[in-house]
């Protein structure tokens, strides 16, 4: 179920079967010369999508700008500052916690993300522990690539040249999904060099055509479709997991 393709009345209604909804996130940056620049807020959406086809998930709009400033020496790349990236989360939040959602589940799709969302989490917990708040209010944040048996299945399909960063597991999702906006070019070299990232001037002179340690060439859309069906199945069972969660008596 699609929370922005849902009535308000229905959505009071699946409130009333369950208090958790999924929240895909990412951001929009380059992933290198054939990766779409919506890579990392497309992949979770599109696990997230597929995985309520066959279950009753709730799934909100996607946050798709996030935490992206080393990024921002490559055309078309949108960052948010993490102050502001915090503020906005916290909203989004406390809108969805006023209607009846105690449990928020963000399935991410972009590493640098990752600090920005638990401080987020952070200040809605301290938030919560001052104003003397009941039990209940839980935020969980997962990775798609660490969903039970992802990382072990990419690794299988892409023993070398996987990489950090328009990465082939990432950009075969993206292909399954949109085959027609499927991109080619000649890597060199085939594998992309890797290292620190700090900000986005070194970033452009370190990796210059925007891949770390990858060689995106590999990816197909059949290795995209292995890794949405994986991840769509664990994302069921662990937002069932998180949803049945019991706060402790006292």
């Amino acid at each position: 179920m699609l929370l922005h393709l849902s009535t308000w009345p229905e959505i009071e209604a699946a409130l009333a079967r369950s208090n958790a909804i999924v929240v895909p996130i990412g951001s929009n940056e380059q992933h290198g010369p054939t990766g779409l620049l919506g890579t990392d807020w497309l992949c979770p959406e599109i696990i997230a999508h597929e995985a309520q086809k066959g279950a009753d998930l709730l799934v909100a709009p996607t946050f798709n700008i996030g935490m992206a400033q080393h990024h921002l020496g490559f055309p078309g790349t949108i960052s948010l500052r993490p102050s502001t990236f915090i503020a906005a989360i916290g909203d989004w939040c406390r809108s969805l916690a006023l209607h009846g959602f105690t449990r928020i589940y963000f399935l991410n799709g972009h590493g640098g993300n990752v600090a920005t969302i638990e401080a987020a989490f952070s200040e809605l917990y301290a938030e919560a522990s001052f104003a003397k708040r009941p039990r209940g209010f839980s935020l969980k944040l997962r990775n798609w690539w660490d969903l039970p048996g992802v990382n072990a299945l990419a690794n299988r399909q892409f023993p070398t040249g996987h990489g950090s960063h328009a990465t082939p597991s990432e950009i075969a999702v993206t292909q399954w999904a949109y085959p027609d906006a499927i991109k080619r070019a000649d890597y060199a070299p085939p594998i992309a060099p890797t290292g620190p990232i700090r900000e986005a001037a070194d970033f452009r002179a370190r990796y210059p055509d925007g891949r770390m340690g990858s060689d995106p060439a590999q990816a197909t859309p059949e290795k995209g479709g292995e890794l949405v069906k994986l991840a769509a199945e664990g994302l069921v069972k662990e937002v069932a997991a998180f949803a049945a969660e019991v706060s402790p008596a006292g």
